[in-house]
């Protein structure tokens, strides 16, 4: 699956677009993070929950239930919300 990584998170990938797999979303998280090792902790929390500042959306999409189930050649595009004062 193309992965399109958010500009806060490209420290991890070294690029704007990464490959990851899985039949879930936790399962493409997971692929990600064993990629690129680190990012998943700043998109899933310790309960495993989605980060409020994070958005998934699957071929358009938006998901919000890591158990969710993934196209195999579908794209995920991940929105980091940024705050600040």
């Amino acid at each position: 699956m193309k992965v399109l990584i958010p500009s806060a998170l490209r420290s991890y990938t070294d690029s704007a677009y990464a490959e990851a797999c899985g039949d879930t979303l936790a399962e493409v998280v997971a692929d990600l993070d064993r990629l690129h090792p680190g990012i998943a902790f700043r998109m899933i929390d310790e309960q495993r929950r989605i980060r409020r500042h994070i958005r998934f959306f699957v071929d358009g999409r938006q998901v919000r239930d890591l158990d969710q189930r993934m196209p195999d050649d579908g794209e995920l595009i991940i929105v980091q919300a940024l705050s600040g004062g």
